[in-house]
């Protein structure tokens, strides 16, 4: 009791704050979509999207001259002032599944300090969970990722004459999310070291 009682303050204040955050950003979605139930609409009213693969160097005349060995460029933005389903769809498809990928994150995160609130923090359980949130981690990042590069690029081809769906455009709106991915590896590492400590102090309990 007094090891679980511990374990319980060692992981404070981040399970209270994972589960505050996980519970507002949930209402907050629920909220979002009540909300266009009842308007009887989804999506953006205007869809836009910037062709962030090619800058044109353009007069700026009124917004400022920049200093003397600089330059200025332009983006290319496109909007439709009258989008169809088609077109919201691979504009929310752009954006949802971050959000996704968040609120699931959130919810396996706040599991695992549940779960070592309560059983304590070195066991098998927390080794398994660091495992699955690592591995969720870093595929459902790189998943992500690859779903919203080509939901933009889709969407870029539709609004851009200039522009189509190619290999050579998808790759230039990639970005690889190294953030998520090293911090999924880390989380592996330690579901590693926590496994070889639970397998150690078990062995040290069975030689006591």
């Amino acid at each position: 009791m007094t090891t679980t009682t511990e374990d319980r303050k060692t992981l404070e204040p981040l399970a209270s704050v994972v589960s505050i955050v996980l519970r507002l950003l949930l209402g907050l979605t629920t909220a979002g979509l009540l909300l266009s139930l009842y308007r009887g609409s989804w999506g953006s009213r205007v869809v836009c999207i910037a062709n962030e693969t090619n800058t044109l160097s353009v007069p700026i005349d009124g917004f400022g001259s920049p200093e003397s060995g600089a330059g200025a460029d332009a983006i290319a933005r496109y909007c439709a002032d009258d989008p169809g389903a088609g077109l919201r769809f691979l504009n929310e498809l752009g954006s949802i599944p971050t959000t996704l990928l968040l609120l699931s994150s959130l919810f396996l995160l706040h599991r695992l300090l549940q779960g070592a609130a309560r059983d304590g923090i070195y066991t098998h359980r927390t080794a398994s969970g660091l495992r699955l949130l690592g591995w969720w981690l870093l595929v459902g990042s790189l998943v992500v990722e690859a779903a919203e590069v080509t939901a933009r690029t889709a969407l870029l081809a539709d609004l851009a004459k200039p522009v189509d769906f190619t290999a050579d455009i998808w790759l230039e709106l990639w970005s690889t999310p190294y953030l998520a991915v090293f911090t999924a590896l880390g989380l592996l590492t330690f579901a590693r070291i926590t496994r070889a400590g639970v397998t150690m102090r078990e062995d040290l309990e069975g030689v006591v």
